[in-house]
């Protein structure tokens, strides 16, 4: 009788070549991401007079440095962007990669793409020059970042070296409230269990709650997993995933489909598989989520108030939460209502999805903005699902910037969208670290309803209170 496996065990043991003395496994790599800042990892393989490996396997896809007001020479920042994704280009050309070009109207964020074309699914092993990569654990892939020496190992080999992670379970528990957001339940998870609490570990989430997730809303969850330290998330795939993936342009089709959703369908962990740490989170007490802090882990419910440093034991503790309310111009005690906010920002891989732009958009009707803020697809295909639907027009209406290229934007804020100095922006993105949007940028991370609430009222508002509209 075989022993009760989880799922990341079960895609780790069918990935893996061999074992080496240091114990860390050799892993067969299902599919490969690489967007402008891979120029590193292309020019070790060239400079080794070395092919891509698996040039069908490999995706090249221009997101971090592409301007999102369009995609002229003029729209970009300067000529060294315009060169990182005109290297990009030549790299993919050059090797026969699967290439989403400047001009097909596929292209966007590699997390949005990937699972948006099929090309993410179950049991595969996927790995990116990107962190966020975890983002694609939502259809029952494992999937991590790595960084500039591993993905030219990959290029040149199609496999990796890896150390076996531990495994983890991430149960919430509860009725979901309404008015609740995927975004605010991976924040209250992060705040829950720290920015470091899932470090060495793969996260699988679980309970009913997260069963009933959209993708979109799956995407989100497991996207943010690396916030919490954690090599990777997963959630099992189910007739959820099943359902999303049939019939795109790199799922199997026919009779693979049918051999491959019987595969899927053995996925999941097993009854009585066990992980080497459990957490649960009942989330009947979440609430509309609100970073204070320069970390995703200091965040807090909209109805709550900015904590007091001089509350805290630990010394170190204290000093770091003081040097955080410097930099983000707060104080211990405010309410989270009263802050202000300069601008906001609706996109990235966290949540520039469709259901993302409708929920969005739900807020927006019939309101007018106060403040600057702009929405970016998160591929051109969301753009044009998006403006069939006539959010656009909810969105100019309301005076928001409606971009009409896709791109990461003001998440990094590297292709000229980004935020002014002390400039206050509540933000979909997933990080809120010193400078991530811009010199000295206050980043608060929210869900999509939350950062259109913020752009009509001026400030952090619940958006449960402010009835239908």
């Amino acid at each position: 009788m075989k022993q009760p496996r989880t799922l990341f065990e079960k895609i780790w043991d069918r990935h893996s070549i061999t074992t080496n003395e240091a114990g860390q496994t050799l892993l067969f790599i299902d599919r490969h991401f690489c967007h402008e800042l891979s120029f590193h990892a292309f020019n070790m393989l060239h400079g080794n007079n070395r092919m891509v490996r698996h040039p069908e396997r490999t995706f090249a896809i221009p997101d971090h440095y592409t301007p999102t007001t369009g995609l002229e020479d003029k729209d970009y920042i300067d000529a060294d962007t315009q060169a990182l994704v005109e290297n990009l280009i030549k790299n993919a050309t050059r090797n026969k990669l699967n290439l989403f070009d400047l001009g097909d109207d596929r292209r966007g964020i590699i997390h949005v793409v990937g699972p948006e074309q099929g090309i993410t699914q179950p049991g595969t092993i996927i790995v990116c020059g990107d962190s966020h990569t975890s983002t694609h654990g939502a259809l029952g892939a494992l999937a991590f970042g790595i960084g500039a020496s591993d993905v030219s190992h990959v290029l040149a080999t199609q496999t990796l070296w890896q150390p076996k992670p531990k495994s983890m379970r991430v149960t919430v528990k509860g009725k979901r409230p309404i008015g609740v957001t995927a975004k605010d339940i991976i924040l209250a998870i992060i705040g829950h269990i720290g920015a470091a609490g899932g470090t060495g570990h793969v996260i699988e989430y679980a309970g009913p709650i997260i069963q009933d997730l959209t993708i979109d809303e799956r995407l989100t969850v497991c996207n943010m997993s690396i916030e919490a330290g954690a090599r990777a998330g997963m959630i099992p795939p189910d007739n959820t995933t099943y359902r999303h993936l049939k019939g795109r342009p790199f799922a199997p089709q026919g009779e693979a489909w049918e051999k491959a959703e019987e595969f899927w369908r053995t996925l999941p962990t097993d009854t009585a598989a066990t992980f080497e740490r459990e957490e649960t989170l009942d989330a009947t007490s979440i609430e509309p989520m609100v970073t204070w802090g320069t970390s995703p882990e200091d965040v807090i419910p909209v109805s709550g108030a900015i904590p007091d440093p001089k509350l805290e034991t630990d010394p170190k503790r204290q000093t770091a939460l003081n040097r955080k309310m410097e930099y983000m111009g707060l104080k211990p005690g405010q309410l989270v209502s009263d802050i202000k906010v300069d601008r906001v920002f609706i996109g990235s891989c966290t949540n520039s999805r469709i259901e993302d732009l409708r929920d969005a958009a739900e807020v927006l009707k019939n309101r007018t903005v106060c403040i600057p803020a702009i929405i970016v697809p998160g591929s051109g295909l969301i753009r044009e699902q998006a403006e069939q639907e006539g959010l656009d027009q909810i969105f100019e209406a309301a005076g928001v910037e409606w971009r009409p290229a896709a791109g990461c934007s003001m998440c990094i804020g590297v292709n000229g969208d980004s935020v002014k100095n002390e400039e206050r922006c509540a933000s979909t993105s997933n990080r809120n670290f010193e400078g991530r949007q811009g010199r000295g940028a206050r980043t608060h991370l929210v869900s999509p309803a939350m950062a259109a609430a913020a752009a009509i009222s001026g400030r952090f508002t619940d958006v449960r209170k402010m009835g239908k509209n």
